[in-house]
């Protein structure tokens, strides 16, 4: 991957569709997200398209699927499928993945497959949709090999537009995905690389904590238009993280076109902003030397 040829780094992207048409969430669900984000263009590109999408770009994505086959009953998009996809696209997509906490051992032995064999750079928890606190012991044995690697796990925060609308809200409970709960992973494992996924609402406040207090712990910006940042993310942005703070998109449920246009008009330094944009997280993701 040519660094000094990418505009941008997006940290944030969904492999929503298998080759085989294969959704890692059910159309209920997924409708719900569509309705929530307004979403704009195809709804579930391939991962074939998604390297065609970001190399016309001139951007890297960080992709991955979401693994909560115990809470919805529903398969994954197969980690090695988005592996495998990355390795024909080197030159713009980045390998994560995602295993249910609720595997146990053998999502442990997974884990360490994944890294070795497949070169996968990072890990993704969706604590609200996986259905457990971050904090959960059960979830101690991931951490270990993710922290053993040099890999990164990163963590959704805050409400999430999955089951928004949904009676119920799908049974999604948000209570999972405050910040706070990773607070105590960050301390246990005080050599992981974590990222903060999106603006935390409602903790923002307590992700800007975590953030500023624990080494490992990064923010990204995914999943919200930069012109509704609160205040406090912007103004931490700009000064104590700012070499802490990512770009992500969220994509497709938010395009890195629409999400640039809208940061463009933020009010961040110009100093700052191509450290938000791709010299963070091209140092976290080992891209380039520290």
């Amino acid at each position: 991957m040519d660094i000094s040829a990418l505009e941008a780094i997006d940290v944030h992207t969904h492999a929503e569709v298998s080759s085989h048409g294969h959704s890692s969430l059910d159309d209920d669900l997924h409708d719900a997200s569509a309705t929530y984000f307004k979403i704009e263009g195809k709804r579930k590109p391939t991962l074939e398209e998604m390297a065609a999408y970001y190399r016309e770009r001139r951007m890297a994505a960080v992709v991955f699927t979401v693994d909560a086959e115990s809470a919805t009953g529903t398969e994954p998009v197969p980690n090695e499928e988005v592996a495998e996809a990355a390795a024909a696209h080197p030159d713009v997509l980045i390998p994560f993945a995602s295993i249910d906490p609720f595997r146990g051992r053998a999502g442990v032995r997974q884990a360490r497959r994944l890294v070795e064999k497949f070169g996968v750079k990072g890990f993704k928890f969706h604590p609200s949709i996986q259905g457990f606190f971050p904090n959960d012991r059960m979830a101690y044995g991931l951490y270990d090999v993710i922290e053993e690697t040099g890999t990164i796990a990163l963590f959704h925060t805050g409400q999430t537009g999955i089951g928004a609308g949904v009676p119920g809200g799908g049974g999604i409970r948000l209570k999972y995905s405050n910040p706070l709960h990773v607070d105590d992973v960050a301390a246990d494992f005080p050599h992981l690389k974590i990222i903060l996924a999106h603006p935390s609402f409602p903790w923002q406040d307590e992700a800007l904590a975590v953030a500023t207090h624990k080494p490992g712990v990064h923010i990204d910006l995914s999943g919200w238009s930069p012109k509704y940042f609160p205040p406090q993310l912007v103004q931490y942005a700009n000064t104590l993280l700012k070499d802490k703070v990512l770009f992500g998109s969220d994509f497709p449920v938010l395009t890195p076109d629409r999400w640039l246009a809208d940061f463009a008009k933020l009010s961040i330094k110009d100093e700052v902003r191509p450290k938000i944009l791709k010299e963070n997280a091209a140092r976290l993701l080992g891209l380039t030397t520290p």
